[in-house]
């Protein structure tokens, strides 16, 4: 009983207004498709982590030994066959683009570094980005894009990373 009343309580007051549905998200995740042409496919692994988002990549089908950029997009589109419906990079504050600097967007993460058989595996945290929704900076519902070059993280206003290799949307878990 206890439980129903606690339900009926929270409802009324969504429904009055006095409330809101938004959430915070722990995880999420992106499973990455290859764009037309290309092979590259995995998943991507977001956790909130007080302020901060812990991503985990798996990545394969790159060429070996070899370099790419990595970023959030801005929309959470992968219809195009190039990836390209997927907007620019993620940048709510319209910062510049970089790495590493307070001074970047939001969508901005480290290249990812293919081994000797083609596969990247990476594990970091972002300070900028969150699951959190209601946030200017939430990344749920935003694409994830695997560059065929890698991101020089100087040249305005996207890195200089090529084409759109795979792609995939955020997704709370």
């Amino acid at each position: 009983m206890k439980r129903k009343t606690i339900y009926s309580v929270a409802l009324a007051a969504v429904m009055a207004g006095s409330a809101s549905l938004a959430f915070a998200a722990d995880k999420a995740v992106a499973e990455l498709a290859p764009t037309e042409g290309n092979a590259v496919k995995g998943t991507v692994q977001f956790e909130q982590k007080g302020d901060k988002v812990m991503v985990v990549a798996d990545v394969s089908g790159l060429p070996p030994n070899s370099e790419h950029g990595f970023h959030i997009h801005e929309k959470g589109d992968c219809s195009a066959a190039d990836g390209t419906s997927a907007g620019g990079h993620f940048n709510p504050a319209n910062k510049p683009h970089g790495h590493g600097t307070a001074e970047r967007h939001v969508g901005d993460m480290p290249n990812l570094k293919a081994d000797a058989h083609g596969v990247a595996k990476a594990s970091f945290e972002m300070d900028l980005m969150t699951l959190n929704d209601g946030s200017a900076n939430n990344i749920v519902h935003r694409a994830v894009i695997v560059h065929k070059d890698p991101d020089d993280y100087k040249s305005q206003p996207v890195g200089n990373a090529g084409a759109r290799v795979a792609c995939g949307v955020i997704k709370a878990q």
